[in-house]
């Protein structure tokens, strides 16, 4: 199948999904065609079945800010007609689903059907869904998508909550890990670096914006420390870095927390790892918790979004109310305090993670694939 895949190329969660989503389906022999403005973050060397098509903006004057979704949408209806594309997956409700909308009528004036698959991956609908200026546009999208899905069950509720989607049928299939990226040894001289006395590694991945409550996973540090020696292990960018990190030198603690900003590979500090925090207002699955539990590393978190669907409460870490690091530090010294209970959670939480192996989750996938190229009819070839 000749499948166009339309992401974000960062380093964020639908990003990543969406690209090692494509990266598998290459692999099973699938031809995929990324469309994005520059190469996903993820997508590593291309293979013979796997492209990269870049949207360039254009630089006309008369425009203060460039129109990216029109962009978009002319550079999808050149690579349909062009590669033969059976089928369109946009992650991200806009621009992306709302340019595949535009895409397929245009296509349609050709003669061409080319069926949509829209995934929504978060803030596409907690966030920019409930801001009446966009929410006109999501409708629509969500609507006229052949099918959409969403990565929990939570997102799911929420997306027909704020958008009742008209009798829309939304699956959820779930994100998911890839084992074999987790296989490695872990980098002993880094962690020595980190914690040259052997003290336990704290860590938190993400962007560091507000909803991620990096205030929190400071508090909840600081509450461990007090009772062990520890090290908090940052890793990552966004609005609220430095000023965590000026945060924790205020209250004496800087020389125990580690900042190594953005990587390309999140895995190689979750291997040196002890635990993971992740105090978030909401998430709507949790994909850096996932991508611990898969590193062998149990995650403290909130109890929130989709985060219960992934981390089994007292089984692969714990799972506690928005803000309540008291609670947060208490599960963390509990899970540290002893060497046995550090590995029973350790096997507890990477035997978690297969429950979203990729070889379960991509056949979710494939089925919808095929029902929509024979409900609709794939693109002559």
């Amino acid at each position: 199948m000749r499948i166009g895949f339309v992401c974000y190329p960062t380093f964020g969660g639908s990003g990543v999904v969406a690209t090692e989503l494509g990266k598998a389906l290459a692999a099973k022999g699938h031809e995929l065609h990324f469309i994005t403005y520059s190469e996903p973050a993820r997508m590593g060397s291309l293979k013979s079945n796997m492209y990269y098509h870049e949207v360039r903006l254009s630089n006309y004057p008369l425009f203060d800010f460039q129109p990216y979704e029109l962009i978009l949408t002319s550079k999808m209806v050149e690579i349909a007609m062009q590669h033969r594309l059976d089928l369109l997956h946009v992650h991200y409700a806009i621009p992306h689903a709302s340019a595949a909308v535009m895409a397929r009528a245009i296509l349609a004036t050709k003669g061409l059907n080319l069926p949509i698959v829209t995934t929504l991956h978060g803030t596409d609908i907690t966030l920019l869904g409930k801001d009446p200026a966009f929410e006109p546009v999501i409708s629509y999208a969500i609507n006229e998508s052949d099918a959409v899905t969403t990565v929990s069950k939570s997102l799911k509720s929420d997306t027909l909550n704020l958008f009742g989607c008209d009798g829309k049928s939304i699956e959820c299939i779930p994100n998911f890990i890839c084992p074999k990226q987790y296989t490695g040894s872990p980098d002993e001289e880094l962690r020595k670096h980190i914690a040259p006395e052997g003290q336990p590694i704290l860590t938190h991945i993400s962007n560091f914006r507000p909803v991620k409550r990096v205030d929190d996973v400071l508090a909840t540090f600081i509450e461990v420390r007090k009772n062990i020696p520890a090290k908090l292990l940052l890793v990552g960018d966004g609005p609220d870095r430095s000023r965590i990190e000026k945060r924790a030198e205020e209250l004496g603690y800087r020389d125990d927390v580690i900042c190594i900003g953005k990587i390309k590979n999140p895995i190689e500090p979750l291997r040196i790892s002890d635990l993971f925090l992740l105090p978030s207002e909401t998430e709507s699955f949790g994909l850096a918790a996932l991508e611990a539990m898969a590193s062998g590393v149990p995650v403290i978190a909130s109890n929130t979004g989709g985060l219960p669907e992934v981390i089994e409460h007292g089984v692969s870490g714990f799972l506690h109310e928005v803000g309540d690091t008291q609670a947060m530090a208490k599960s963390a010294l509990n899970i540290l305090g002893s060497p046995l209970r550090l590995e029973a959670f350790q096997k507890q939480a990477k035997a978690r993670s297969e429950a979203f192996h990729i070889d379960t989750v991509l056949p979710k996938y494939e089925g919808l694939y095929n029902r929509l190229v024979s409900e609709e009819g794939a693109l002559p070839t």
